[in-house]
């Protein structure tokens, strides 16, 4: 039972990814890839999108997660960098790991980590505190699909939960 467990979050994402399910984004061309070939096209873009940033905990999850801004401003084709702060409020080391969703869901594919901390097991002591980087970039293909016309906000999304230690 605990191997099953254990195993839920990497299938859970492996799920999430190849889906976009829950707004989890769809991966298909690497960031990377997608820099160099707008760069190289000369992709230029001028809307303005507020990623806002939020943060959960799963019951009985004895952590303070906190985005350490409210939102941050970005244009389609640049990245950005935001932090998270998660505290340990416990007398005991606890290992948490964290699942992320972008919504509106039909933006998620215009949202691209490049560097994150989720799905990624965090193990803190008792009032142990650790800031998290999520380093991101916004597709400037965003700015031209027609279905996004309206949106100009777009949340990012944690909850931590706790990781069973049997």
């Amino acid at each position: 039972m605990v191997g099953c467990t254990y195993a839920a979050v990497p299938l859970y994402r492996r799920f999430c990814q190849a889906t976009g399910y829950g707004g989890t984004v769809q991966r298909r061309e690497s960031v990377e890839e997608k820099i160099a070939r707008h760069a190289q096209d000369g992709t230029v873009t001028t809307r303005e999108i507020v990623v806002q940033f939020n943060a959960d905990v799963a019951d009985g999850m004895p952590w303070k997660f906190i985005p350490t801004q409210r939102e941050v401003r970005v244009k389609p084709g640049e990245s950005a960098l935001a932090f998270y702060t998660a505290e340990n409020r416990s007398s005991t080391p606890i290992t948490g790991v964290s699942t992320y969703n972008v919504t509106p869901m039909k933006a998620a594919v215009y949202f691209n980590k490049i560097q994150c901390f989720c799905f990624e097991e965090q193990r803190l002591l008792p009032g142990e505190q650790i800031d998290m980087p999520v380093f991101f970039y916004i597709d400037p293909e965003f700015e031209i699909d027609p279905k996004m016309d309206g949106i100009n906000n777009l949340i990012l999304s944690y909850t931590f939960f706790k990781v069973s230690e049997e």
